[in-house]
C-alpha cells in the first residue's frame, strides 16, 4: 500500500518526495509550499473564506504529503478561526509515517503544534475511512479515504472547494478524465470551486464535458497558466475564461485522443 519515494528541497527550501510510482515529484521542484499556497489557497480566496463562513468544506484529489492540509491548518490558526472545517481527501498510495516525519513544513508556520501533525496523521491509516482530529481544541476534521478515488463512494461532502492535485494526466490519466470531474461535480455545492495547477486542454475539456466552468489564471513558479473552474459562471469573473464550447467540440471530435 505505500511506497518509499525520494527525499528532496526545493528551492523555496521545503521538503518534496519523488514517486517512484509515477516518476513525478510531488511539488513543483521550484518550491512545495509556495506553490500549494498559490495554486489551492490565495488563488480561490479560502483563507478569507475560512475567517468569514460558518463551515467550509474542502475536497482534495491526492493526498500526497499532506502539504495542503497542513497549510489549512496554519492558515487557520493565523486567522484565529472559529468555523468549522471538513478536509476530505483521498490517496491510493499513502507515505510511510517515517517519511512524514522527514518533512519541513512545519518550519514554515509560527504554530509549534503543526510540528507531529504528518506523522501522527500516517501513523496506523487503514484502508477506507480515516477520521481525525489532528488539533485539541481546532474545529478541523480530516476525512482521509485510503484507496482509489473509483472506490470513494456513499459520502455526502457538499464542498466549497475541490484542490485537484494529482499526480500529472500522463501518467495518471484516470483522475483527469470527464467521469472523474463528473463524479467530484456530484460531491460538490453548488457555488463550488474548483483550482488545479494543471492548464493542460485535455484535463480542461474534460472538465468542461462534465459540466465544470473554466478559467485561466497566471501558474506559479515559472509555470504559466494553472486552471481555476466552478459550477457557477459569477466566481470566475475575475479570471480569464476559458471557451467551454469549444473544449467539448474538441473532446467530441476525438482531438485528445492517443
Amino acid at each position: 500500500m505505500s511506497e518509499r519515494p525520494d527525499h528532496h528541497i526545493t528551492k523555496d527550501g521545503s521538503s518534496t518526495l519523488y514517486s517512484n510510482t509515477y516518476n513525478q515529484y510531488f511539488h513543483n521542484p521550484n518550491g512545495s509550499v509556495s506553490e500549494s499556497k498559490y495554486v489551492f489557497f490565495e488563488t480561490s480566496n479560502v483563507p478569507d473564506a475560512l475567517v468569514q463562513n460558518e463551515k467550509v468544506t474542502i475536497f482534495e484529489t491526492g493526498f500526497g504529503t499532506g502539504l495542503n492540509f497542513l497549510l489549512l491548518l496554519d492558515y487557520y490558526l493565523s486567522g484565529k478561526c472559529i468555523s468549522k472545517v471538513e478536509f476530505h481527501s483521498v490517496e491510493a498510495f499513502p507515505i510511510l509515517a517515517d517519511e512524514a516525519g522527514k518533512l519541513n513544513y512545519a518550519s514554515f508556520s509560527d504554530f509549534e503544534e503543526l510540528e507531529q501533525v504528518l506523522k501522527n496523521i500516517f501513523t496506523d491509516l487503514k484502508k477506507g475511512m480515516n477520521i481525525i482530529k489532528p488539533l485539541p481544541d481546532v474545529d478541523v476534521t480530516l476525512f482521509l479515504f485510503i484507496g482509489k478515488f473509483k472506490d470513494f463512494e456513499g459520502e455526502v461532502v457538499q464542498a466549497d472547494f475541490f484542490f485537484h492535485d494529482a499526480f500529472s494526466p500522463e501518467v495518471n490519466e484516470e483522475l483527469w478524465t470527464p467521469e472523474a470531474f463528473q463524479k467530484l461535480k456530484s460531491l460538490a455545492h453548488s457555488e463550488a470551486i474548483l483550482s488545479t495547477y494543471c492548464a493542460a486542454s485535455k484535463a480542461r475539456a474534460a472538465m468542461a464535458v462534465a459540466g465544470w466552468k473554466l478559467a485561466k489564471a497566471r501558474g506559479a513558479l515559472g509555470k504559466r497558466e494553472m486552471t481555476i473552474a466552478s459550477l457557477s459562471e459569477k466566481n470566475l469573473t475575475n479570471f480569464k475564461r476559458v471557451n467551454e464550447e469549444r473544449l467539448i467540440e474538441r473532446f467530441n471530435n476525438g482531438d485528445f485522443d492517443h
